[in-house]
């Protein structure tokens, strides 16, 4: 057990979309292995998902979580059972497309978190009877941020016996944001949702349960470079934090798929195995641990 010390600046680096592709498994693992990224969250409803499991069975220093699904993609518990997260077509069953439909719908309460609690079990167990040690919980495009999510999947947390959840808020720095004005957009978002935040906190504690003290590069999700790295991590905080990250091969199999990150993916993994990366944390003190130390 990693002992923790409150005063030194931690990060961990967690690579989502694993069980995506093929392509998406091989960069996940080749950023841990010879990389900095200690973590990674599978998607128990992902179109490579027994290929995750097998190299995650041969990277075990790698922390896996479930990647919890809820958009863009099929329930684990199969058509007809998830009917307030479904596009109601019988011929499909598939979760509703995008967030901006589900966060309208979450606010409204038109969302059941019976079937949210099911949903997101159903997605753990499977990863758990697969021989994954699911170590944390996160969800595809930061769905528990929402109240009406959060609860049902503690729930399903504390059942499974899953002791970590990822916290989605966290600061941006307007240093960040100048290299790249394409971010302003993203920032104005993220900036009305943060306001959820405190209620994050409360109902984690009341769970019982663990949380980072945040996460840093969502804002950058997709523009990813070394410069934007070396700021977020000289600026990082005293604490335990999570840098998002999305390494990938931008091959056949990916543009198969419905993602806004392609070309992204690649630049990531360069930048995630770069001896610039290990430098950048050296040098500013950055001590990188895993979820599964965390916990």
């Amino acid at each position: 057990m990693l002992l923790l010390d409150c005063r030194v600046r931690r990060l961990i680096v967690n690579a989502d979309d694993f069980g995506l592709t093929q392509g998406v498994n091989r960069a996940i693992v080749e950023a841990h292995a010879s990389g900095i990224v200690t973590s990674a969250t599978l998607m128990a409803n992902g179109g490579a998902f027994e290929d995750a499991i097998g190299r995650a069975r041969s990277a075990p220093r790698l922390s896996v979580g479930c990647h919890v699904v809820l958009v863009d993609g099929l329930p684990v518990l199969g058509a007809g059972r998830t009917p307030t997260l479904s596009n109601r077509k019988p011929d499909d069953g598939r979760f509703y497309d995008g967030l901006s439909g589900f966060a309208l719908r979450a606010v409204l309460g038109r969302i059941d978190s019976e079937e949210i609690e099911a949903e997101v079990t159903a997605q753990v167990r499977k990863l758990q009877a697969a021989g994954v040690g699911v170590s944390h919980l996160d969800t595809h495009k930061h769905t528990h941020i929402f109240p009406t999510v959060l609860q049902p999947l503690l729930r399903a947390a504390r059942a499974c016996g899953v002791p970590v959840v990822r916290n989605p808020f966290g600061p941006v720095h307007f240093s960040v944001l100048a290299k790249r004005p394409s971010l302003w957009k993203r920032y104005g978002q993220l900036t009305v949702l943060n306001q959820l935040g405190r209620k994050f906190w409360r109902s984690v504690a009341d769970a019982g349960m663990l949380t980072p003290d945040g996460t840093v590069g969502v804002v950058s999700t997709g523009a990813m470079d070394a410069r934007i790295f070396e700021n977020i991590v000289d600026r990082l905080p005293e604490g335990t934090w999570e840098l998002v990250c999305h390494p990938g091969y931008n091959d056949a199999d990916l543009r198969k798929i419905h993602t806004r990150l392609r070309e992204s993916r690649a630049v990531e993994l360069r930048l995630l195995t770069s001896p610039e990366a290990r430098e950048i944390l050296a040098r500013s003190g950055v001590q990188l641990i895993s979820y599964r130390d965390l916990a």
